[in-house]
């Protein structure tokens, strides 16, 4: 038994060995070199492939906080909670939910920075600082109309800058952190009004079973189905979607 193991590990080890083998003579190999050069103009595309790399890694930052994600991802997972069934639908899902949903609000101000910036920079009518230009003025735009007056003159308060004539004068460092701060105090209002129904299902549930002297026994446990018939009678997921969409507009 002890021959027949060794056996055949040792054809498995030799198997991966030789299929090793074959792959590192069909594969081509990757290298990275650094070397020292005297010519600005060999320098420049290098800091542009990093300068290109370190973009694509804050992309999601990106995404969250100049869009429309905030708002929905926070109020899809108050709804969950406030359901009391904290595995379904599941995360993968309500971040998928909420991706779609930011597509489709932020498809008016994508379309703008194609025609504006992206086009016409692929058409190479505009330089790259006119065609950067052209894309942040639609996000600012939509940004500047879902902002509080309060909390941008908190941010532009703190940062020591005198007061914008007009809203073009507010750079993105100052915007984006007010535009946060406004969608999380928008969700969560949202989200109060979400908990509000399926907390008063929990109360009356928890009154019931303590008349019956059934304490053992969780409410959650009892509620959940009165919630999720709720939840399905007045049709839940189309009212709660409408009423996201309709928020930004």
């Amino acid at each position: 038994m002890k021959r027949t193991l060794a056996r055949s590990a040792a054809a498995i080890f030799a198997l991966f060995a030789w299929s090793h083998a074959a792959l590192a003579q069909q594969l081509p190999s990757v290298t990275l070199k650094l070397s020292q050069s005297s010519d600005p103009t060999e320098v420049v595309p290098t800091l542009q492939i990093i300068g290109l790399m370190t973009l694509m890694a804050l992309a999601p930052a990106l995404v969250l906080m100049m869009t429309s994600f905030t708002r929905i991802l926070v109020v899809l997972h108050f709804v969950r909670q406030a359901m009391g069934a904290n595995q379904v639908p599941p995360a993968q899902l309500v971040v998928g939910l909420a991706l779609i949903l930011s597509f489709y609000v932020m498809s008016p101000t994508l379309n703008t920075v194609n025609e504006t910036a992206l086009k016409p920079y692929m058409a190479k009518t505009i330089d790259q600082q006119t065609a950067l230009d052209n894309a942040t003025k639609p996000f600012k735009e939509f940004m500047m109309r879902q902002v509080r007056e309060k909390d941008l003159a908190l941010f532009v308060n703190l940062s020591g800058q005198p007061r914008p004539e007009n809203p073009s004068d507010i750079g993105l460092s100052v915007l984006v952190p007010a535009f946060i701060i406004s969608e999380l105090r928008i969700s969560f209002q949202i989200g109060f009004a979400l908990y509000l129904p399926f907390l008063i299902i929990d109360m009356v549930v928890s009154s019931v079973l303590l008349a019956m002297g059934m304490m053992m026994l969780p409410p959650v446990m009892v509620s959940l189905p009165f919630k999720i018939l709720l939840f399905v009678m007045v049709d839940g997921w189309y009212l709660v979607v409408e009423s996201l969409v309709k928020s930004f507009r």
